[in-house]
């Protein structure tokens, strides 16, 4: 079990885009334990590779629905629908914003054995997708967010 520093807002390699991964080896198994580990230890929901500073397209999610989800080279393929809350980032610690996400999407995506599958998701396992494959792209949150990005102890008017 290892906790790795999570990077935020400013830190240069939050807006860079990750590379595809090729083969599944040691290194790479170690990483997304230590991810989920990582954000468990923070309260998060989801975490994106870049995010702790490795520019490999792999994201950890868990929304409480008793799955952990592992989500290699995903793409959203499919979206439909909207849906629009309240929303926060491991990377931008003590904010959060509202913003307007689909309220369905289908990923492709591959698992740790790098077999391909897809996942159909709604609601805030749709919303997690979309936030953390928008970090594989070098894209936050913060720039979709509607009217002020507020401090967490403010409430949403």
């Amino acid at each position: 079990m290892a906790i790795r520093q999570i990077r935020t807002i400013g830190d240069d390699i939050l807006k860079k885009q990750c590379k595809r991964v090729k083969e599944m080896n040691r290194r790479t198994r170690q990483l997304i334990e230590d991810m989920f580990d990582t954000m468990y230890e923070h309260n998060g929901v989801g975490l994106a590779a870049s995010q702790v500073g490795i520019l490999k397209q792999i994201v950890v999610i868990d929304v409480e629905d008793g799955n952990q989800y592992v989500l290699i080279n995903p793409e959203i393929i499919e979206q439909s629908g909207s849906q629009t809350d309240r929303e926060g980032c491991l990377s931008v610690p003590g904010k959060h914003g509202m913003v307007t996400r689909p309220n369905h999407v289908k990923v492709r995506a591959m698992d740790e054995d790098m077999k391909e599958f897809e996942l159909e998701a709604e609601e805030m396992l749709a919303r997690a997708i979309c936030h953390e494959c928008d970090h594989l792209r070098g894209e936050l949150y913060v720039d979709l967010v509607e009217g002020e990005l507020m401090d967490n102890d403010e409430e949403d008017e």
